[in-house]
């Protein structure tokens, strides 16, 4: 199984994208995680999507956002495997190539991520360093993380 590596903006995105994209993040971070937050934050629209797609099927997602949106720097958002794909290391593939696209955009800038803080010796193996206290995001611990 091959993956389809995807790029747009907002406004490319098709409405079976949008839907594939979306559905993926509620059953993750709504519906698994049990986490009742505003899915929809009006940030997609200024923001560049990046997703790899086996059989019209999103297996990672991650949501590029520009400086001063979320942050001061670019920050990378909304980081999801699907779970029918989770422990094949698309996960890793995902986060290098979010990284890419953003340096690609923005130069070799500082990037910043709220991450769920369980996943703080994985966003550190890409050169993220812990910035912050420990804090609940809607009941779920996180970390500001910066890769400088």
């Amino acid at each position: 199984m091959e993956l389809f590596w995807k790029h747009k903006t907002f406004s490319e995105l098709t409405t079976a994208e949008l839907y594939r994209i979306l559905k993926l993040r509620v059953d993750v971070f709504v519906n698994e995680q049990q986490c009742f937050y505003p899915e929809l934050d009006d940030k997609d629209y200024h923001c560049s999507h990046l997703w790899a797609e086996i059989n019209d099927e999103v297996v990672v997602y991650s949501r590029l956002v520009p400086p001063g949106l979320s942050y001061p720097e670019p920050s990378i958002g909304r980081i999801v495997t699907n779970p029918t794909f989770r422990g094949n290391n698309y996960g890793k593939l995902l986060i290098a190539q979010s990284i890419a696209y953003s340096y690609e955009k923005h130069g070799t800038t500082a990037i910043q991520i709220g991450a769920q803080t369980y996943l703080r010796k994985f966003y550190g193996s890409f050169g993220f360093e812990q910035v912050s206290d420990e804090y609940l995001d809607y009941g779920i611990p996180h970390i500001d993380m910066i890769k400088p």
